[in-house]
């Protein structure tokens, strides 16, 4: 059995629904070891996660080399840091034994101990933890110890009945449960910014359903390929996803011959807005997200989002809103999407796309165009032929 003391941060402010927080983040811990177990076709086996004060204890059975353990936790919302930990009674003497037994054969020059007291009925404050255990170590190893820039470090974590001590923690993702702030509809392109505004929402909590729109077969299946890349990465934050993958191509043929030229975009983007309010009621979510970025592009601008916004029953949210495009394309590199992203393709966006589209639309404008089309046979219709896709 491999044991992993996790930490939570945010969710230890939650004060009296902290317990629902922690739960949330129990389940989706067992749900994506069961999940990389199913997929993987491992060995990863007897999985328990025990609620301790202040963190949780994950222990996995994994007879093969390489426990994937590490990778599965370092992409799960609501984990601050983590780390392998080995577990001794509550004693000075069983502590120091373990951790020589477990350095003996490391190699450093300096070394810094490092605990936290959570049971504050120890004997010893953590300082004096800190104290005798470095100079055991330093006896016993020759190595000096360093506070500043030790090259090793000996993470001690101290409770009731026991002890944990670890030599590396791992940062997580951070943020809230996946799941814990409600459900989400996300509009997922192939480009960089929106699989990292759905990144974002997960953190904070949301579970996502993600709605692809294309053009096939008036543009090649290109788009489509790069979603199901993306969405293969975006899974393993959330696990159990499911994607729409909806023909938008005869929606673009019908406003292109009857709404002018720089208008279109507008309007691709409010109906694009109702279908996804239409999807999010069939899956009980509360709101639309979106990759937009104020002034990235022409649709974007503070007047064409208001007119996009109005076509949404729900709360429309943009978590890149004030984010510039290095700091989305540097968080796309941090959680995996950016070399999938910028792989070639032909997105629906350039099917028809006006040279000087409008920058400053008006709703009387886009309403008194909007009634020239039937937009409710145009949800039900890329409802039906919609094909959805279970993660």
């Amino acid at each position: 059995m491999i044991n992993f003391v996790i930490h939570y941060h945010e969710i230890a402010l939650k004060k009296g629904n902290r317990r629902l927080f922690v739960n949330k983040l129990i389940e989706n811990i067992k749900v994506a070891c069961s999940e990389y177990d199913r997929r993987a076709c491992s060995d990863l086996v007897a999985v328990s996660v025990k609620n301790l004060p202040g963190r949780l204890l994950l222990g996995v059975g994994h007879p093969s080399v390489g426990c994937p353990t590490p990778h599965i936790l370092a992409k799960i919302p609501g984990i601050a840091n983590f780390m392998e930990a080995f577990q001794v009674p509550a004693d000075m003497d069983s502590l120091k034994e373990a951790v020589w037994e477990e350095i003996k054969d490391k190699k450093f020059k300096n070394f810094r101990i490092s605990t936290k007291r959570a049971d504050k009925s120890f004997p010893l404050t953590s300082e004096d933890v800190n104290k005798e255990l470095g100079a055991w170590v330093k006896e016993k190893s020759g190595a000096a110890v360093n506070l500043e820039d030790p090259k090793f470090t000996v993470f001690v974590e101290v409770l009731r009945d026991k002890i944990f001590f670890g030599f590396e923690k791992i940062p997580g993702v951070g943020g809230l449960p996946a799941g814990s702030s409600g459900t989400a509809v996300s509009l997922l392109s192939g480009g960089i910014d929106s699989p990292v505004a759905s990144f974002m929402m997960m953190k904070r909590g949301c579970r996502l359903v993600f709605v692809h729109f294309h053009s096939h077969p008036y543009l090649d299946r290109s788009s489509q390929d790069k979603v199901l890349e993306l969405m293969k990465v975006l899974d393993l934050f959330q696990y159990n996803s499911r994607l729409y993958i909806v023909g938008f191509g005869d929606i673009q043929k019908e406003i292109v011959l009857k709404v002018p030229e720089a208008y279109r975009v507008i309007v691709y983007r409010r109906v694009m807005v109702r279908i996804a309010n239409a999807i999010a009621e069939k899956e009980r979510a509360g709101a639309i997200v979106t990759g937009e970025n104020l002034g990235q592009v022409a649709s974007q601008t503070m007047e064409n989002i208001s007119v996009a916004e109005e076509a949404s029953k729900l709360t429309i949210f943009r978590p890149l809103l004030g984010m510039d495009k290095q700091e989305i394309v540097d968080m796309a590199k941090k959680i995996g999407t950016y070399d999938i992203s910028i792989l070639p393709d032909q997105d629906c966006c350039q099917l028809f796309t006006p040279k000087h589209p409008a920058t400053k639309s008006d709703i009387k404008t886009i309403e008194k165009l909007e009634s020239k089309l039937d937009v409710q046979k145009m949800i039900a219709d890329a409802l039906k032929s919609a094909e959805i896709k279970d993660y």
